[in-house]
Protein backbone atom coordinates (compact mmCIF):
# COMPACT_ATOMS: atom_id res chain seq x y z
CA UNK A 1 0.00 0.00 0.00
CA UNK A 2 1.20 3.69 -0.88
CA UNK A 3 0.25 6.33 1.61
CA UNK A 4 -0.69 9.81 -0.34
CA UNK A 5 -1.91 13.00 0.30
CA UNK A 6 -5.34 13.56 -0.31
CA UNK A 7 -4.87 16.62 -3.06
CA UNK A 8 -1.93 14.89 -5.07
CA UNK A 9 -2.28 13.06 -8.19
CA UNK A 10 -2.33 9.29 -7.61
CA UNK A 11 -0.40 7.10 -10.31
CA UNK A 12 -1.62 3.83 -10.72
CA UNK A 13 -0.11 1.44 -13.61
CA UNK A 14 -2.46 -0.90 -15.50
CA UNK A 15 -0.54 -3.77 -13.85
CA UNK A 16 2.24 -4.66 -12.33
CA UNK A 17 4.44 -6.51 -14.46
CA UNK A 18 5.15 -9.48 -12.19
CA UNK A 19 0.93 -8.93 -13.49
CA UNK A 20 -0.03 -8.62 -9.89
CA UNK A 21 -3.47 -6.26 -9.78
CA UNK A 22 -2.01 -2.67 -8.15
CA UNK A 23 -3.44 -0.90 -5.28
CA UNK A 24 -3.17 2.52 -3.43
CA UNK A 25 -4.71 4.18 -0.28
CA UNK A 26 -5.04 7.73 0.48
CA UNK A 27 -6.32 8.35 3.94
CA UNK A 28 -7.65 12.19 5.15
CA UNK A 29 -8.99 13.87 7.69
CA UNK A 30 -11.81 16.08 6.49
CA UNK A 31 -13.08 18.78 8.54
CA UNK A 32 -15.58 21.62 8.47
CA UNK A 33 -13.42 23.98 6.68
CA UNK A 34 -13.40 21.47 3.54
CA UNK A 35 -16.71 21.62 3.58
CA UNK A 36 -17.11 25.37 3.96
CA UNK A 37 -14.55 25.68 0.75
CA UNK A 38 -16.56 23.43 -1.32
CA UNK A 39 -19.16 20.95 -1.04
CA UNK A 40 -17.33 18.77 -3.44
CA UNK A 41 -13.87 17.64 -3.04
CA UNK A 42 -12.49 15.75 -6.14
CA UNK A 43 -9.22 13.45 -5.60
CA UNK A 44 -7.41 13.05 -9.27
CA UNK A 45 -5.60 9.92 -10.00
CA UNK A 46 -4.28 8.79 -12.88
CA UNK A 47 -4.79 5.01 -15.03
CA UNK A 48 -2.45 3.75 -17.60
CA UNK A 49 -3.63 2.07 -20.69
CA UNK A 50 -4.53 -1.70 -20.26
CA UNK A 51 -6.29 -1.21 -17.20
CA UNK A 52 -8.68 -4.00 -16.83
CA UNK A 53 -11.53 -2.31 -14.11
CA UNK A 54 -11.23 0.13 -11.49
CA UNK A 55 -11.99 -0.32 -8.01
CA UNK A 56 -12.93 2.40 -5.64
CA UNK A 57 -13.76 1.39 -1.90
CA UNK A 58 -14.46 4.09 0.42
CA UNK A 59 -14.88 3.92 4.69
CA UNK A 60 -15.36 6.32 7.22
CA UNK A 61 -17.27 6.10 10.61
CA UNK A 62 -21.08 6.75 9.46
CA UNK A 63 -22.61 7.47 12.41
CA UNK A 64 -20.62 11.01 12.88
CA UNK A 65 -20.64 12.08 9.48
CA UNK A 66 -22.02 11.49 5.56
CA UNK A 67 -19.88 11.87 2.52
CA UNK A 68 -21.44 10.74 -0.80
CA UNK A 69 -19.70 8.68 -3.47
CA UNK A 70 -19.24 9.14 -7.29
CA UNK A 71 -16.62 9.17 -10.23
CA UNK A 72 -15.29 10.93 -13.13
CA UNK A 73 -13.36 9.81 -15.83
CA UNK A 74 -11.10 11.45 -18.88
CA UNK A 75 -14.09 11.81 -20.96
CA UNK A 76 -16.33 12.81 -18.37
CA UNK A 77 -18.80 12.07 -15.17
CA UNK A 78 -18.90 8.27 -14.64
CA UNK A 79 -21.35 8.19 -12.07
CA UNK A 80 -22.87 8.85 -8.45
CA UNK A 81 -23.20 6.24 -5.36
CA UNK A 82 -24.61 9.24 -2.71
CA UNK A 83 -24.06 7.43 0.40
CA UNK A 84 -26.12 4.43 -0.50
CA UNK A 85 -22.75 2.77 -1.18
CA UNK A 86 -19.19 2.53 -0.05
CA UNK A 87 -17.93 1.50 -3.16
CA UNK A 88 -17.97 0.27 -6.90
CA UNK A 89 -16.68 -0.95 -10.15
CA UNK A 90 -16.18 0.34 -13.31
CA UNK A 91 -15.38 -2.51 -15.65
CA UNK A 92 -15.99 -2.78 -19.78
CA UNK A 93 -18.66 -4.35 -20.16
CA UNK A 94 -20.38 -3.55 -16.51
CA UNK A 95 -20.03 -2.05 -13.56
CA UNK A 96 -22.05 -1.29 -10.45
CA UNK A 97 -25.58 0.21 -10.65
CA UNK A 98 -25.22 4.15 -10.80
CA UNK A 99 -21.95 4.55 -12.52
CA UNK A 100 -21.69 3.37 -16.40
CA UNK A 101 -19.60 0.77 -18.11
CA UNK A 102 -16.48 1.10 -20.37
CA UNK A 103 -13.41 0.82 -21.10
CA UNK A 104 -11.22 2.39 -18.24
CA UNK A 105 -9.28 4.71 -20.68
CA UNK A 106 -6.27 6.10 -19.43
CA UNK A 107 -5.89 9.39 -18.35
CA UNK A 108 -6.35 11.47 -15.26
CA UNK A 109 -9.54 10.56 -13.17
CA UNK A 110 -11.33 11.52 -9.57
CA UNK A 111 -12.51 10.27 -6.94
CA UNK A 112 -15.76 12.58 -6.57
CA UNK A 113 -16.39 12.84 -2.92
CA UNK A 114 -19.82 14.78 -1.42
CA UNK A 115 -19.13 16.49 1.82
CA UNK A 116 -22.82 16.42 2.86
CA UNK A 117 -22.56 16.18 6.99
CA UNK A 118 -19.23 16.70 8.38
CA UNK A 119 -18.63 16.86 12.25
CA UNK A 120 -17.01 19.99 14.24
CA UNK A 121 -14.03 17.71 15.04
CA UNK A 122 -13.42 16.32 11.38
CA UNK A 123 -13.94 12.94 9.93
CA UNK A 124 -10.91 10.52 8.71
CA UNK A 125 -11.66 9.19 5.44
CA UNK A 126 -9.99 6.34 3.42
CA UNK A 127 -9.84 5.84 0.27
CA UNK A 128 -8.79 2.84 -1.54
CA UNK A 129 -8.44 2.73 -5.38
CA UNK A 130 -7.57 -1.02 -7.14
CA UNK A 131 -7.08 -1.76 -10.44
CA UNK A 132 -7.19 -5.70 -11.23
CA UNK A 133 -5.51 -7.01 -14.01
CA UNK A 134 -8.57 -8.56 -15.76
CA UNK A 135 -12.38 -7.68 -15.38
CA UNK A 136 -14.03 -9.01 -12.70
CA UNK A 137 -17.26 -11.34 -13.03
CA UNK A 138 -20.61 -9.11 -12.37
CA UNK A 139 -23.53 -11.33 -12.50
CA UNK A 140 -27.41 -9.43 -13.42
CA UNK A 141 -29.79 -10.41 -11.32
CA UNK A 142 -32.72 -12.55 -12.38
CA UNK A 143 -35.64 -10.65 -14.73
CA UNK A 144 -39.05 -10.86 -13.20
CA UNK A 145 -41.64 -12.11 -14.98
CA UNK A 146 -44.21 -10.38 -16.36
CA UNK A 147 -47.77 -9.31 -14.35
CA UNK A 148 -50.75 -9.43 -16.19
CA UNK A 149 -51.88 -5.77 -16.40
CA UNK A 150 -54.98 -4.71 -14.61
CA UNK A 151 -57.81 -3.11 -16.41
CA UNK A 152 -56.80 0.60 -17.52
CA UNK A 153 -59.05 3.50 -15.81
CA UNK A 154 -61.93 5.08 -18.25
CA UNK A 155 -61.55 8.30 -17.85
CA UNK A 156 -63.32 10.86 -20.25
CA UNK A 157 -61.30 12.01 -22.98
CA UNK A 158 -60.46 15.23 -23.95
CA UNK A 159 -60.66 16.08 -28.00
CA UNK A 160 -58.49 12.55 -29.27
CA UNK A 161 -56.24 12.86 -25.97
CA UNK A 162 -55.90 9.74 -23.53
CA UNK A 163 -55.31 10.73 -19.66
CA UNK A 164 -52.50 8.53 -18.68
CA UNK A 165 -52.39 7.46 -14.97
CA UNK A 166 -48.05 8.51 -14.23
CA UNK A 167 -45.83 8.57 -11.29
CA UNK A 168 -43.32 11.15 -12.03
CA UNK A 169 -40.37 10.12 -9.37
CA UNK A 170 -39.58 6.55 -8.89
CA UNK A 171 -35.80 5.07 -7.25
CA UNK A 172 -34.09 1.80 -8.32
CA UNK A 173 -30.83 0.19 -7.22
CA UNK A 174 -28.88 2.22 -9.31
CA UNK A 175 -29.32 5.10 -6.46
CA UNK A 176 -30.43 4.24 -3.58
CA UNK A 177 -33.45 1.64 -4.47
CA UNK A 178 -34.05 -1.59 -3.79
CA UNK A 179 -35.44 -2.68 -7.22
CA UNK A 180 -33.86 -2.81 -10.26
CA UNK A 181 -35.06 -1.23 -13.44
CA UNK A 182 -37.66 -4.52 -15.05
CA UNK A 183 -38.76 -4.90 -10.82
CA UNK A 184 -39.72 -1.63 -10.44
CA UNK A 185 -41.41 -1.90 -14.11
CA UNK A 186 -43.19 -4.68 -12.89
CA UNK A 187 -44.01 -2.80 -9.87
CA UNK A 188 -45.47 -0.39 -11.47
CA UNK A 189 -47.59 -2.36 -13.80
CA UNK A 190 -48.96 -3.88 -11.29
CA UNK A 191 -49.93 -0.58 -9.58
CA UNK A 192 -52.03 0.19 -13.33
CA UNK A 193 -49.86 3.07 -14.00
CA UNK A 194 -49.33 3.81 -17.67
CA UNK A 195 -45.82 5.80 -17.03
CA UNK A 196 -43.42 5.96 -15.00
CA UNK A 197 -40.55 8.13 -14.70
CA UNK A 198 -37.28 6.90 -13.61
CA UNK A 199 -35.38 9.38 -11.27
CA UNK A 200 -32.11 8.01 -9.88
CA UNK A 201 -30.14 10.33 -7.86
CA UNK A 202 -27.35 12.79 -9.94
CA UNK A 203 -27.01 9.50 -12.01
CA UNK A 204 -28.48 8.38 -15.69
CA UNK A 205 -26.44 4.87 -15.76
CA UNK A 206 -30.30 3.55 -15.43
CA UNK A 207 -31.19 4.87 -18.46
CA UNK A 208 -29.74 2.26 -20.69
CA UNK A 209 -32.25 -0.33 -19.24
CA UNK A 210 -35.10 1.60 -19.80
CA UNK A 211 -36.18 1.04 -23.32
CA UNK A 212 -35.62 -2.52 -23.17
CA UNK A 213 -37.51 -2.79 -19.67
CA UNK A 214 -40.36 -1.10 -21.05
CA UNK A 215 -41.13 -2.71 -23.92
CA UNK A 216 -41.31 -6.20 -22.23
CA UNK A 217 -43.33 -4.86 -19.23
CA UNK A 218 -45.49 -2.69 -21.67
CA UNK A 219 -45.31 0.18 -19.80
CA UNK A 220 -43.20 4.18 -21.04
CA UNK A 221 -40.73 4.17 -18.90
CA UNK A 222 -39.51 7.91 -19.05
CA UNK A 223 -35.87 9.35 -18.46
CA UNK A 224 -35.03 10.99 -15.48
CA UNK A 225 -32.04 12.20 -13.44
CA UNK A 226 -32.83 13.60 -9.77
CA UNK A 227 -30.46 16.41 -9.05
CA UNK A 228 -29.32 15.90 -5.78
CA UNK A 229 -28.24 18.64 -3.15
CA UNK A 230 -28.46 19.73 0.70
CA UNK A 231 -30.27 22.71 -0.95
CA UNK A 232 -33.02 20.91 -2.99
CA UNK A 233 -33.78 18.44 -5.31
CA UNK A 234 -34.96 18.49 -9.24
CA UNK A 235 -35.91 15.75 -11.75
CA UNK A 236 -34.80 16.49 -15.18
CA UNK A 237 -36.76 14.86 -17.60
CA UNK A 238 -36.16 13.35 -21.43
CA UNK A 239 -33.39 11.70 -23.20
CA UNK A 240 -31.23 14.91 -22.55
CA UNK A 241 -27.70 13.67 -21.02
CA UNK A 242 -26.54 14.03 -17.48
CA UNK A 243 -26.80 17.05 -16.13
CA UNK A 244 -24.11 18.48 -13.98
CA UNK A 245 -25.47 18.70 -10.10
CA UNK A 246 -22.63 20.39 -8.67
CA UNK A 247 -23.60 23.67 -10.94
CA UNK A 248 -25.71 26.33 -9.82
CA UNK A 249 -29.44 25.55 -9.87
CA UNK A 250 -29.74 28.11 -12.46
CA UNK A 251 -27.57 26.51 -14.49
CA UNK A 252 -29.78 22.68 -14.32
CA UNK A 253 -32.72 25.13 -15.82
CA UNK A 254 -31.27 26.43 -18.39
CA UNK A 255 -29.01 23.25 -19.31
CA UNK A 256 -32.20 21.05 -19.58
CA UNK A 257 -34.61 23.60 -21.36
CA UNK A 258 -31.77 24.17 -24.10
CA UNK A 259 -31.75 20.12 -24.69
CA UNK A 260 -35.59 19.80 -24.72
CA UNK A 261 -36.56 18.45 -21.43
CA UNK A 262 -38.42 19.28 -18.53
CA UNK A 263 -37.28 20.45 -14.90
CA UNK A 264 -39.45 19.65 -11.63
CA UNK A 265 -38.70 21.45 -8.66
CA UNK A 266 -39.10 18.30 -6.10
CA UNK A 267 -40.78 18.26 -2.72
CA UNK A 268 -40.15 21.86 -2.20
CA UNK A 269 -40.97 21.84 1.53
CA UNK A 270 -39.54 18.41 2.62
CA UNK A 271 -38.23 18.15 5.70
CA UNK A 272 -34.04 18.52 5.06
CA UNK A 273 -34.26 18.91 1.64
CA UNK A 274 -36.66 21.98 0.90
CA UNK A 275 -36.23 24.11 -1.75
CA UNK A 276 -33.16 26.98 -1.30
CA UNK A 277 -31.82 27.67 -4.25
CA UNK A 278 -32.32 30.79 -5.74
CA UNK A 279 -33.65 31.15 -9.40
CA UNK A 280 -34.05 33.83 -11.84
CA UNK A 281 -35.54 31.74 -14.62
CA UNK A 282 -37.64 29.20 -12.71
CA UNK A 283 -38.57 25.51 -14.33
CA UNK A 284 -41.71 24.54 -15.78
CA UNK A 285 -42.88 21.89 -13.17
CA UNK A 286 -43.22 21.52 -9.43
CA UNK A 287 -44.31 18.43 -7.58
CA UNK A 288 -46.66 20.04 -5.40
CA UNK A 289 -48.07 16.81 -4.20
CA UNK A 290 -45.30 14.13 -2.56
CA UNK A 291 -45.36 11.43 -0.16
CA UNK A 292 -44.38 13.63 2.71
CA UNK A 293 -48.01 15.37 2.47
CA UNK A 294 -49.36 13.25 5.64
CA UNK A 295 -51.97 14.80 6.17
CA UNK A 296 -53.76 16.14 3.22
CA UNK A 297 -55.94 18.55 5.51
CA UNK A 298 -52.57 20.91 5.76
CA UNK A 299 -52.93 22.76 3.12
CA UNK A 300 -48.76 23.90 2.55
CA UNK A 301 -48.44 22.27 -0.70
CA UNK A 302 -51.19 24.49 -2.37
CA UNK A 303 -49.51 27.72 -0.31
CA UNK A 304 -46.14 27.10 -1.50
CA UNK A 305 -47.93 26.48 -5.15
CA UNK A 306 -49.99 29.94 -5.19
CA UNK A 307 -46.69 32.04 -3.85
CA UNK A 308 -44.46 30.51 -5.99
CA UNK A 309 -46.17 30.82 -9.05
CA UNK A 310 -49.59 29.07 -10.59
CA UNK A 311 -48.51 29.45 -13.80
CA UNK A 312 -46.35 26.30 -12.18
CA UNK A 313 -47.00 22.95 -13.87
CA UNK A 314 -47.96 20.60 -10.62
CA UNK A 315 -47.04 17.84 -10.78
CA UNK A 316 -46.73 14.50 -7.99
CA UNK A 317 -44.26 11.52 -7.46
CA UNK A 318 -44.02 8.50 -5.17
CA UNK A 319 -40.56 9.06 -4.75
CA UNK A 320 -40.47 5.30 -4.52
CA UNK A 321 -37.47 3.79 -2.86
CA UNK A 322 -38.53 0.21 -1.48
CA UNK A 323 -41.30 -1.92 -0.94
CA UNK A 324 -40.45 -1.70 2.88
CA UNK A 325 -40.39 2.01 3.38
CA UNK A 326 -44.98 1.18 3.55
CA UNK A 327 -44.86 3.57 0.38
CA UNK A 328 -46.03 2.21 -2.74
CA UNK A 329 -45.33 3.38 -6.77
CA UNK A 330 -48.41 5.72 -8.16
CA UNK A 331 -49.60 6.92 -4.93
CA UNK A 332 -49.32 9.88 -6.08
CA UNK A 333 -50.66 9.77 -9.70
CA UNK A 334 -50.42 12.61 -12.25
CA UNK A 335 -53.19 12.37 -15.01
CA UNK A 336 -51.34 13.70 -17.77
CA UNK A 337 -53.44 13.90 -21.25
CA UNK A 338 -51.52 12.70 -23.80
CA UNK A 339 -51.62 12.42 -27.66
CA UNK A 340 -50.32 8.87 -27.27
CA UNK A 341 -48.34 6.97 -23.94
CA UNK A 342 -44.86 7.50 -25.92
CA UNK A 343 -42.13 9.49 -24.12
CA UNK A 344 -42.27 12.17 -26.58
CA UNK A 345 -45.88 12.74 -26.16
CA UNK A 346 -45.99 12.41 -22.29
CA UNK A 347 -43.26 15.43 -22.08
CA UNK A 348 -45.58 17.41 -24.29
CA UNK A 349 -48.36 16.64 -22.62
CA UNK A 350 -46.52 17.94 -19.28
CA UNK A 351 -45.13 20.72 -21.25
CA UNK A 352 -48.87 21.71 -21.67
CA UNK A 353 -50.07 21.29 -18.48
CA UNK A 354 -52.72 19.14 -18.76
CA UNK A 355 -52.07 17.31 -15.45
CA UNK A 356 -54.01 16.56 -12.90
CA UNK A 357 -53.26 14.95 -9.50
CA UNK A 358 -54.74 12.50 -7.13
CA UNK A 359 -53.83 9.93 -4.32
CA UNK A 360 -53.63 6.98 -6.64
CA UNK A 361 -55.32 5.45 -9.97
CA UNK A 362 -58.46 4.26 -8.30
CA UNK A 363 -59.03 7.37 -5.96
CA UNK A 364 -61.39 10.76 -6.59
CA UNK A 365 -59.89 12.91 -9.86
CA UNK A 366 -60.84 16.44 -10.64
CA UNK A 367 -59.60 17.12 -14.54
CA UNK A 368 -60.01 19.82 -16.72
CA UNK A 369 -62.07 18.36 -19.95
CA UNK A 370 -62.25 21.34 -22.53
CA UNK A 371 -64.69 24.83 -21.28
CA UNK A 372 -65.64 21.85 -18.47
CA UNK A 373 -64.39 20.18 -14.89
CA UNK A 374 -64.83 16.53 -14.67
CA UNK A 375 -64.95 14.81 -11.16
CA UNK A 376 -64.56 11.23 -11.21
CA UNK A 377 -65.35 9.27 -8.36
CA UNK A 378 -65.66 12.80 -5.79
CA UNK A 379 -69.49 12.08 -4.74
CA UNK A 380 -70.51 14.09 -1.34
CA UNK A 381 -66.81 15.83 -1.90
CA UNK A 382 -66.56 19.85 -2.86
CA UNK A 383 -65.00 21.67 -5.90
CA UNK A 384 -63.19 24.53 -4.30
CA UNK A 385 -61.90 27.63 -6.50
CA UNK A 386 -59.08 29.76 -6.09
CA UNK A 387 -61.00 32.26 -3.89
CA UNK A 388 -62.35 29.60 -1.63
CA UNK A 389 -66.10 29.27 -3.35
CA UNK A 390 -67.62 26.03 -2.79
CA UNK A 391 -69.55 23.70 -5.17
CA UNK A 392 -70.84 20.50 -3.96
CA UNK A 393 -70.16 17.38 -5.70
CA UNK A 394 -72.87 14.91 -6.45
CA UNK A 395 -72.29 11.36 -8.17
CA UNK A 396 -70.27 9.48 -9.26
CA UNK A 397 -69.40 11.21 -12.49
CA UNK A 398 -70.10 15.73 -11.94
CA UNK A 399 -69.56 18.21 -14.91
CA UNK A 400 -69.14 21.65 -13.70
CA UNK A 401 -68.57 25.17 -16.15
CA UNK A 402 -64.29 25.57 -15.87
CA UNK A 403 -62.91 28.40 -15.10
CA UNK A 404 -59.09 29.91 -14.48
CA UNK A 405 -57.14 28.46 -12.02
CA UNK A 406 -56.11 25.84 -9.74
CA UNK A 407 -59.22 24.31 -8.44
CA UNK A 408 -58.97 21.00 -6.29
CA UNK A 409 -61.65 18.31 -4.60
CA UNK A 410 -62.03 18.72 -0.62
CA UNK A 411 -63.87 16.53 2.17
CA UNK A 412 -66.17 17.53 4.43
CA UNK A 413 -63.20 17.32 6.70
CA UNK A 414 -61.14 19.63 4.70
CA UNK A 415 -59.39 16.71 3.44
CA UNK A 416 -57.68 17.39 -0.36
CA UNK A 417 -58.37 14.29 -2.57
CA UNK A 418 -57.64 15.72 -5.99
CA UNK A 419 -55.96 18.94 -7.62
CA UNK A 420 -55.92 19.89 -10.90
CA UNK A 421 -54.31 23.54 -13.04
Amino acid sequence: MVLCNLRDHVDLPARHPTGLDMSTRIDRWITPDDRAASAYLEIPFEIRAGAGSLEVRLSYDRRAAVVDLGCAGPAGFRGWSGSARDRFTIGPSAATPGYTPGEPESGTWSVVLGLHRIPTPGVDVTIELLVPAVEPPMTAPPTPPVPQRPPRSDLPTLQGLVWLACDLHAHTVHSDGLLGVPELAATAVRARLDVLAVTDHNTVSHQQELASAGSRYGITLLPGQELTTDRGHANAFGEIGWIDFRRPAQDWVDAVAAAGGLLSINHPLAADCAWHHPLVRRPPLAEIWHWTWLDRRWTWPLAWWTAWGEDTVPVGGSDFHSPAQGRHVGAPVTWVACESDNQAAVLDGLRAGRTALAAGVEAPALLRVGDEFVAVGGDGTHLIDRDGRRMPVRGELARFPAAPGPHHLATSAAEIVAITA
